[in-house]
């Protein structure tokens, strides 16, 4: 499970507009101090002329001047988003034609596992550059959740932000001690339909968009049920991530869950009997931000100095699928 690479440059981007507590409750037509109340979220950032590329890509160069590389010496750009800027081509080329790399041949690809795709984006990318395919691999995670919001559904509605996160990784030598520990993902088809988008594909094509459909373009979600599902599983998962790595929870430093909710966070947190100096959250500040919620919350963790070279990090997520998603490794 051992693989030897470690993250060598990180960049974020959030769009010019915030949207604070105040004007949500505007927007559902709720109480003043409603929606902060109920989600935890004081504020998070909407795009206004922003595309996901465009925000990729601006944090893409900050990552890549972090990593001190030139973008010709990158092997491959991966997105791992959520949400599409358009059906065809997929972000990763968008992003490339963004960062002026469009007659590289740098190839570009995106990983789709909505909340976690970043998660699988390391997972899967990691074995490729562990075998010697790929050194240096750009990673990015934009996310435009604003503009598929159910705005009649109040409690998934007021959850959502947006921006992008990106991260380079480098293949690193064995006397390095940056690698990646151990990774598990599981899927439980069963909460399938709990977390959707129906609409926009081949089952319910944009042609068919009308009044008695349009609800299926939206995002909609059972949050209740996807925590009690979840919750269920957790236990059972990390005991499974951690077996043969010879770690107890007692030995990392910080966890870096998912935002989906400050209330789901706070009993997961209890779940794993960790204090909240060593439970990443940044919901408060940002909202959920699809599958760069991990990405940007390890970002913060990083920058604000509460994870430093040499430490033991979980990463822990779930997503739309119903999925479970969890990697550990040494910062």
């Amino acid at each position: 499970m051992k693989r030897n690479i470690k993250i060598t440059g990180i960049g974020s981007y959030l769009p010019k507009r915030i949207v604070d507590g105040a004007e949500i409750d505007k927007i559902i037509g709720a109480k003043n101090g409603w929606s902060e109340k109920k989600s935890g979220v004081k504020q998070r950032y909407f795009v206004t002329d922003e595309t996901a590329s465009y925000m990729g890509a601006e944090a893409a160069k900050k990552a890549i001047a972090d990593a001190g590389i030139e973008l010709n010496e990158l092997d491959c750009i991966v997105s791992g988003s959520g949400t599409m800027e358009q059906a065809i081509p997929c972000n990763a080329s968008l992003i490339q034609e963004q960062l002026g790399l469009q007659h590289s041949g740098i190839p570009a690809f995106d990983i789709n596992s909505t909340c976690l795709s970043f998660l699988t984006a390391l997972d899967m990318i990691s074995y490729a550059m562990e075998s010697g395919r790929f050194n240096h691999v750009l990673i990015v995670s934009s996310e435009i959740a604003s503009v598929g919001l159910n705005w009649s559904q109040n409690e998934s509605s007021i959850l959502f932000g947006d921006g992008a996160v990106a991260y380079v990784f480098s293949k690193t030598t064995e006397t390095d001690s940056s690698h990646i520990i151990a990774s598990r993902m599981e899927t439980y088809s069963a909460g399938a339909h709990l977390s959707e988008i129906r609409g926009g594909g081949t089952k319910i094509h944009p042609r068919n968009y009308a009044e008695d459909t349009k609800e299926d373009f939206l995002f909609d979600m059972d949050g209740t049920a996807i925590f009690k599902l979840s919750y269920k599983l957790l236990p059972t998962f990390i005991e499974k991530l951690f077996k043969n790595t010879n770690l107890t929870m007692d030995d990392i430093k910080m966890i870096v869950p998912h935002q989906a909710s400050a209330s789901a966070m706070k009993i997961i947190r209890k779940k794993l009997s960790v204090n909240e100096e060593r439970f990443m959250t940044i919901i408060e500040n940002y909202g959920n931000v699809i599958a760069a919620s991990i990405p940007m919350a390890l970002y913060e963790a990083i920058k604000q100095g509460r994870v430093k070279r040499g430490d033991k990090v979980f990463l822990l997520g779930t997503s739309a699928g119903l999925s479970i998603g969890g990697i550990l490794f040494e910062y």
